[in-house]
């Protein structure tokens, strides 16, 4: 799964720290979400979707192979 959190983070000039307090978890986590090393829970999508006031789909997008 590829997402587009890094943009929509720069779009609000947001840092890594303040998104991942706003959202209730670390730097970190925001770091590997960033990097596709992790995937969100439902939980913490349905959060970054509803914080940047879009669809979960505009910013995680599932790769199809």
């Amino acid at each position: 799964m590829k997402n587009k959190l890094r943009v929509y983070r720069a779009m609000k000039e947001l840092t890594q720290e303040q998104l991942a307090d706003k959202i209730g978890v670390t730097r970190q986590t925001v770091i590997a979400i960033e990097s596709d090393k992790y995937l969100p829970s439902l939980g913490l999508a349905f959060k970054i979707a509803k914080l940047f006031k879009v669809k979960i789909e505009d910013i995680f997008l599932m790769e199809e192979k």
